[in-house]
């Protein structure tokens, strides 16, 4: 497992380890952050396994908020197909659309469901503490609005959503941390809905494993406490906020998170894993959606004997090819 090391300000010189969170990275007292996991890159470029082909683009020029673009490999003039805005996971703190893992999951989805997919490159803690992952999600989900809008010559176009995308079929998904960030990009759909964006349209939200949280044990957690106790850490460490983990942005259950009802999409889909020790928040999340007075559809689906996000790190396996067809069936319904 390879190792990234970047440096942030802190007052020790101390090599010993200051924070250990497992099993994502741990800081040393001199202020060296070593990431454990997440740190493995790949290029954008031709998959011929999927026949799927990618590249990197610049979203955010002043903050260096990048994201990788994928698409079929056409051959031939066809129809414009929906677009999927990707975000991944990693607990705020780890990965990147580069990450080998995320890039074979997406070249996966795009070939499964025949989309445009463009996954975010959102900063990451604690080098830029939340809501940096928010705010970055959201100007490139305003990024892609902004194209439905624009003139054809315009000169920050780019021409595969330009030519490819068909802007009423575009989906928000992501996976744990980055399914956390769907749920809060769909809240804010409302400010995309004017004049200048009316060709923008987002039907459906998947929620992959959704990582969210709280203080209070439920289900599974209260029999776990071993993982309880390391889940409550993660948050601590990404966002020390005086509410911990009824913050909510990582608990949307508590009194003064934004109610479900104003997600600006018709059509949700909850996944989950039986042995996921996030799986309690997702069926509590699909349950409180159903019940909170959204218009939409909310769907649901459980794959047995799987942890979390199982289908990223063996996505050979006939569960997560099933669980990707769902994916795909989800986005090409109607």
């Amino acid at each position: 497992m390879s190792l990234s090391v970047s440096k942030f300000q802190m007052d020790s010189s101390n090599p010993e380890i200051s924070v250990d969170v497992p099993p994502y990275l741990r800081v040393h007292k001199d202020g060296t952050l070593e990431r454990i996991a997440g740190t493995q890159v790949v290029p954008a470029g031709f998959d011929s396994e999927t026949n799927v082909v990618s590249k990197d683009i610049i979203i955010t020029p002043e903050t260096g908020v990048t994201a990788r673009l994928y698409r079929p490999n056409f051959t031939a003039k066809t129809a414009k197909l929906p677009l999927v805005i990707y975000f991944h996971g990693g607990a705020f703190c780890i990965s990147s659309v580069s990450d080998p893992l995320y890039h074979n999951s997406l070249n996966k989805l795009v070939s499964e469901a025949n989309v445009v997919a463009l996954s975010v490159n959102y900063r990451l803690a604690p080098e830029h503490p939340l809501p940096a992952a928010f705010q970055d999600s959201w100007a490139a989900v305003q990024w892609v609005a902004s194209h439905a809008a624009e003139a054809e010559d315009h000169e920050y176009h780019e021409p595969w959503l330009r030519d490819k995308v068909d802007f009423g079929r575009v989906f928000l998904a992501g996976d744990s941390a980055g399914a956390n960030i769907g749920h809060y990009m769909a809240l804010r759909l409302h400010v995309l809905e004017s004049g200048l964006t009316k060709d923008f349209k987002v039907p459906g939200l998947i929620m992959v494993n959704p990582y969210f949280w709280g203080k209070e044990p439920i289900g599974v957690e209260i029999t776990d406490p071993v993982r309880k106790k390391m889940v409550d850490k993660w948050w601590d460490f990404v966002c020390p906020s005086d509410k911990g983990n009824d913050d909510p942005l990582i608990n949307p259950f508590v009194e003064e998170a934004p109610g479900f009802e104003g997600l600006g999409c018709k059509k949700v889909l909850v996944i989950v894993a039986e042995r996921d020790i996030l799986r309690e928040r997702g069926k509590l999340y699909h349950k409180k959606l159903v019940n909170s007075g959204w218009k939409g559809t909310a769907e649901f689906y459980e794959t047995q004997g799987e942890d979390h996000v199982f289908h990223i790190f063996d996505p050979n396996c006939d569960k997560a090819k099933s669980l990707v067809q769902r994916m795909a069936a989800f986005i090409n319904e109607h």
